[in-house]
């Protein structure tokens, strides 16, 4: 079994602030541990359910962020951007499951650790006139390679994203409530890992369906500011539909993702 595993920061338990996520920041090397050793339980999980092959891919910002001398020696670790599939840099369909370590909410969501959706240039992202978040976004992404999502952990409202997406029986582990944007209730380290280690054995050693998006697609987004618009309306193929939003079609998903790469991109130009 292969096993691609994507790790993010804000869902980490013990991290509620996005002074604690930034390089370079007092508390950023303690992150980078914490997040460092929930990529290991996830590991670990993976390979009592029988993994074999196992693919990490560090999620979060500069994307350089977890400690590869402290990571399980049995996963190889993907880091550095910019790159082409961002936060799932490196699936592919040879892979039988994705895990999603450290997730957050979407942009905009109540009582979501440090809310966002990839950037913090973008206010809304909606395909089809649904809104999506980073969980949406990377396991459509799987999917359209024929992966499944079996597994999320982060605070609680990933986990209810997650579910939305993907299913009620999705495996999934609440590391922290979220209080607000800046404040959580979270588990012990200790606790968080053992369940996400326990919470990835037994997903792995269920089915689970992929996420596939068909086309046509409309990818809608919605920035901060009118300069960000501008910025991005200048790329082919985008529509220009308000003072701060554009739209871009595509007949399937990866073109789409690829698409919407770019304009956020775009839009941090003008941030």
């Amino acid at each position: 079994m292969r096993v691609f595993i994507s790790v993010d920061m804000e869902g980490v338990v013990g991290v509620v602030h996005a002074e604690q996520t930034r390089p370079h920041a007092p508390e950023y090397e303690r992150s980078q541990r914490l997040m460092t050793a929930e990529a290991n339980a996830a590991i670990e999980g993976a390979l009592a359910a029988g993994a074999r092959d196992i693919v990490v891919s560090d999620s979060h910002w500069d994307m350089r962020n977890i400690l590869a001398e402290e990571l399980h020696p049995a996963a190889e670790l993907i880091q550095g951007s910019p790159r082409r599939w961002s936060m799932m840099e490196g699936i592919d369909s040879s892979f039988d499951a994705v895990c999603f370590i450290g997730y957050h909410g979407m942009a905009g969501t109540a009582t979501s650790v440090i809310d966002h959706t990839y950037t913090g240039s973008v206010l809304n992202v909606r395909i089809n006139g649904r809104a999506i978040g980073e969980i949406g976004l990377n396991a459509a992404l799987a999917g359209s390679f024929g992966v499944p999502v079996a597994f999320v952990s982060g605070d609680h409202t990933a986990v209810a994203e997650a579910r939305a997406w993907l299913g009620e029986d999705v495996g999934s582990v609440v590391v922290k409530q979220g209080l607000g944007r800046y404040a959580a209730r979270s588990l012990s380290p200790l606790v968080a890992r053992e369940r996400i280690r326990d919470g990835v054995t037994a997903a792995l050693r269920q089915h689970h369906a992929p996420l596939r998006l068909d086309g046509p697609l409309t990818l809608s987004i919605d920035y901060l500011k009118t300069a960000q618009a501008d910025v991005a309306a200048i790329m082919p193929g985008v529509e220009r539909t308000a003072p701060r939003s554009v739209e871009y079609t595509a007949d399937d998903y990866l073109t789409l993702f690829r698409a919407f790469r770019a304009l956020f991109l775009l839009g941090g130009i003008e941030a």
